[in-house]
């Protein structure tokens, strides 16, 4: 499939503590191991031109995985319609991390999806509570990363329609970690792991993670429905 990485690139850019983490910026890695499961990957960043979203692009794009944090408001008004048009017409959607403030993820999820957070290098632990589910394939009860960012509930988002994994930090926080949304004819799925100044996306379940979060999410070419006034599919008899 065709499979487009979306990153601010901009931690990468001003701090060295990052750039020496992910010298190819976080898009880089995670495009590093995508492109195994044989995908065509292009990558955009904030600060291309219409921030690399343009309509030819996004058209020919089946799953967009997004990561933002510092500068969700420098989006445009105008791209963040434009990908979420694109997701209710059948593009696939994986939110990760801090794009949960994103003005995309925002105006497909209708709340404000606010959390608590705390950077103090917390032990995570993320349980699977769905194991049949196609994202969590090849994953254990739980898997652990040593130090995280945390982020606690509530976590303001509208119900799932799944909830795949659920973390737990040692500060006593949980949050819901790994959750699927279905908007229009696109699928969403939001997972939390991969602040910017931890080397998250190196891990092997959270690699495996995305990886089968990104499969789930490409659209299986379902009907397209038409809206609005319609004619009877039956003869209708007029007595």
């Amino acid at each position: 499939m065709n499979v487009l990485i979306w990153n601010e690139y901009r931690h990468e850019k001003e701090n060295p503590a990052v750039s020496d983490i992910y010298p190819e910026g976080i898009h880089g890695a995670l495009a590093d191991f995508l492109k195994k499961d044989g995908h065509t990957i292009i990558t955009a960043t904030l600060d291309e031109e219409e921030h690399g979203l343009k309509k030819e692009v996004l058209d020919r794009t089946d799953v967009l995985v997004w990561w933002g944090h510092k500068a969700h408001e420098e989006v445009t008004e105008e791209a963040a319609e434009r990908v979420k048009q694109r997701v209710l017409d059948g593009m696939g959607l994986v939110v990760l991390h801090s794009a949960h403030f994103s003005k995309v993820f925002r105006k497909l999820m209708g709340t404000g999806c606010d959390l608590k957070w705390r950077e103090a290098d917390d032990r995570e632990r993320i349980w699977n509570v769905d194991p049949t589910h196609p994202i969590a394939e090849g994953i254990g009860q739980y898997f652990e990363i040593e130090k995280e960012e945390m982020y606690g509930e509530h976590f303001d988002i509208p119900a799932p329609d799944e909830l795949i994994f659920l973390s737990w930090f040692e500060g006593g926080e949980v949050f819901r970690s790994g959750a699927t949304f279905k908007r229009g004819n696109g699928k969403i799925f939001y997972f939390r792991p991969g602040h910017e100044t931890y080397p998250t996306y190196y891990h092997e379940d959270v690699q495996t993670v995305i990886r089968n979060g990104v499969r789930w999410a490409q659209n299986t070419n379902g009907p397209k429905h038409q809206y609005g006034n319609a004619a009877p599919i039956e003869r209708i008899s007029k007595k």
